[in-house]
């Protein structure tokens, strides 16, 4: 029964899991800048790839459109993954059954075998 460790469910050292290995230090302030800079270049590089999309206007207007044709699409591919799905059911049942056929072709065949083998010796 020594040997029997049974954790302490009640430590509060547990509380806090990732405690120690947060860094409490505050950053400099040239790391703060240089982090600053970096956000505003990529945050401009952003705006940027958005301003040369064109026709952006057009896709706002067009965007329930978009919608309820994606929708009508999704109704249609759900019917065709049906019998997509059906198909499949059918080509694996039917390799399945030939080979429950085939396996119990191979047992008759080895049962009939034995059984003549044993005549012959005798």
């Amino acid at each position: 029964m020594a040997d029997l460790k049974i954790p302490n469910l009640n430590k509060n050292s547990d509380k806090y899991f990732f405690k120690k290995k947060l860094s409490l230090r505050r950053k400099s302030k040239s790391k703060l800048i240089n982090e600053s800079f970096i956000m505003i270049f990529f945050s401009g590089l952003i705006i940027y790839l958005n301003y040369l999309i064109p026709n952006k206007n057009l896709i706002f207007d067009n965007l329930l459109d978009n919608f309820s044709k994606l929708f009508s699409n999704v109704l249609d591919s759900i019917s065709y993954i049906y019998e997509i799905c059906l198909f499949v059911f059918i080509i694996f049942s039917l390799i399945f059954a030939l080979i429950l056929i085939i396996g119990s072709f191979s047992r008759i065949l080895k049962v009939v075998k034995r059984k003549t083998s044993r005549l012959k010796i005798k």
